[in-house]
Parts: C-alpha cells; structure tokens; sequence
C-alpha cells in the first residue's frame, strides 16, 4: 500500500490558523458508511447523531506546555570555522527542546533544534537565569534527543512557567496566553500531551449535559499524545512506518463500561484518533491474553502501559465502531485510521467535499463524524 494513496489536495487557506469563539459553532461532515454519503452539519447535531444506546469515549490528556526555548553549552556541538565572526554565538546560539515523551523522572525522549548540530554530551539550560538544565544522552534520527534534566525541586511548575503550548507547525504563529486554554478540552484532567486530542476541543458543558440528558453514557480514557500522533511518514509504503510508543491509561470503570457495552452489543464511539488507538491497543492486548488461555481475556483489561498500534486500511476493528474526529494531513498516519474505518475512497471524497465547501482543517478547525 502506498503513502501517496493517501494524498488529497489542501489549500493553505483551509488551514484554521485561530479557533472558533464558540467551540461549538464548528461545522460537522457527518459520514455515512452503509449508504456512502454524507451531510453538512454543525458540532451542535452531534447529541442528536448518537444513539441512546451508545459508550462515548473521551481522552481526558491535558496538554503541557512542552516546547522550551533555551540555549547551549556549545562544549560538544559541530565545530564551525574559526574565521567566522559568528561560530562563538551560534555555538552557545538558541535552541528549541519539543518534550514528547517522558521515560523516567527526570528523563525525556524529545525533537531539539536545529538538530545536527546537537551531539550527546551538549548541555541545555533554560530560562534568565537557568532554572532548568539538561544533557543530551542518546541522539536519534531527525532530531530525535533523549535528555536528562538536573533534577530540581517543581519540576513542572518550572516546565509550566517556562514552557509554550507547542501549537502543530501548520498554525504559522507563535502561541498565545489563550491557547493554553483554547488548545484543550474542558475535560482534561491528566498532564501529559504535547498535542491536544483535537475532536475534542469542539465540546461545551452545555454538549455534555445534552448527551447525558439523553441518557448516552460517557466514560474517559487516557492517552498522551506524543510524537506517534503528529510524526511524518518518511517511506513510501504503509507497512513500512513504525509508530512511536505513547503512553496510555484505562481505568476500572472505564474498562467495565466498555465491556459491558460490547457484551450488550451497544456501539462504541471514540471521540479522536488517540481514543480509537487506545481501545483498539487494549482489544489487541486482551486478544492476546486470550491466546495464551488467561482468565477473562475477552475483556478489556483496566491498566496502563505505552501504545504503539498503527492502524491502516485492512485493519480489523475490535472495538470501535463509529468515530468523532478532525480533518487530518495528508498521506499521515492518522488519515490512514480514518481511512482503515471508513474505507479510502469514501473517505477521500468526503475530504473533496469539505475543501470544495471551505470547512476549516486541522487542529482548530471542523470536524467528521463517521457513522
């Protein structure tokens, strides 16, 4: 399967560059699988899109702000000739540390620029006067960085202070104080995402309240969006690509109300590509446990652990059966999902419409409802 399969045309201003004042006032493509059609709505149907027998699933991650700006040492970078005026500034010169992923307590997997220059052994200090300082340990592929950090005391109100929320490199402008609340849900709970779960960010407690109003149940899971989500597909065959880990977390109630859904034979609906990856991990996981003859295997086990699941076209839904998402980038690991559900050339067609009927992309902008 090719990744330029996944291509569709995109004007750059498509591209939503703001959110909506109301978060609610989005437009809604509603997607039809069984007729292959679709509708033009507003986010404020989707109450009325949902069956009273319906498991809604929310991603409650809580966005960080995850992108620091500091500078280096300049002790292990790249040499630059001793002719050129600048090479001591650019040695000690700013950089720009993207955290995606946290392994220890101190300890983080990251994207650092400018990349090439920045070799194992650089120090980086962040903040007038430093208040956070890291050690490059291990160098990774286009400018992938393990780090250290000097442990401190408040290490994430230090983070929190000093940090940006680290908007997608497709909203060309620097963040604002309003993104750290715009760019999350109102119902995220658990530090940890350096991108928010974006069909959720279209949710009012005015919404909810109406989902719930007609007795739709809602349970939440946790996954932290990290590089897995947003990282570009560098091959040019589907199966080639490899995701990166993402930690993830079910708790008790969320995994009993997702069993007993399945066992009823009442619809799951994952609100975002994270959801869907989450439940679709678990359900692999308890197949496998099936396998190897544990008890209870048939169900999804409540726990936590770190998803690396990608989901393309041929892919075998365990779990989910409909889906509230954004519009995606081209040929990305996440229109593939899209497309592994809905099927490519609906799906394609349907991003045809919404371009030809200016719908806002990405992030910020509107949303598809796959039923």
């Amino acid at each position: 399967m090719r990744v330029s399969d996944f291509h569709y045309d995109l004007p750059p201003e498509s591209i939503a560059q703001e959110p909506l004042p109301d978060r609610a006032n989005s437009r809604l493509l509603h997607v039809d699988r069984k007729t292959k059609t679709w509708h033009d709505r507003t986010f404020r149907d989707l109450p009325n899109l949902l069956r009273p027998t319906d498991l809604l699933v929310l991603n409650n991650t809580r966005v960080f702000p995850a992108r620091l700006y500091g500078h280096r040492s300049g002790q292990r970078a790249h040499p630059l000739s001793p002719h050129n005026p600048a090479a001591h500034d650019f040695l000690r010169g700013q950089v720009e540390v993207l955290l995606t992923h946290q392994t220890a307590e101190y300890e983080w997997e990251c994207l650092v620029c400018p990349g090439r220059k920045i070799s194992v052994g650089e120090k980086l200090f962040f903040g007038t006067p430093p208040e956070l300082e890291a050690e490059v340990t291990a160098r990774g592929a286009y400018g992938e960085r393990r780090i250290r950090f000097r442990p401190v005391e408040d290490f994430f109100a230090r983070v929190e202070r000093l940090g940006h929320i680290p908007l997608p490199p497709y909203i060309d402008r620097e963040d604002r104080p309003a993104d750290r609340d715009r760019y999350q849900t109102i119902y995220a709970k658990s530090r940890g995402s350096v991108a928010a779960p974006t069909a959720g960010l279209h949710f009012t407690p005015e919404i909810l309240e109406n989902i719930r109003t007609r007795k739709i149940e809602i349970t939440e899971i946790t996954l932290h969006v990290g590089l897995g989500t947003f990282q570009p597909v560098r091959v040019e065959n589907v199966e080639d690509h490899k995701l990166h880990r993402e930690s993830y977390e079910i708790s008790p109630a969320a995994a009993q109300a997702i069993n007993k859904a399945k066992s009823e034979g009442r619809r799951v609906v994952a609100v975002g590509t994270t959801t869907v990856r989450t439940l679709e991990f678990a359900a692999q996981q308890a197949k496998s446990s099936r396998a190897a003859n544990q008890s209870d295997a048939s169900q999804i086990h409540p726990g936590h652990g770190e998803a690396d699941i990608f989901i393309y076209p041929g892919y075998k839904f365990q779990a989910v059966e409909a889906l509230l998402t954004n519009f995606h980038l081209p040929e990305s690991t996440l229109l593939m999902l899209v497309s592994a559900l809905a099927g490519t050339d609906l799906v394609l067609s349907a991003y045809r419409h919404a371009v030809s009927a200016n719908y806002r992309f990405y992030s910020y902008g509107d949303c598809m409802f796959i039923d």
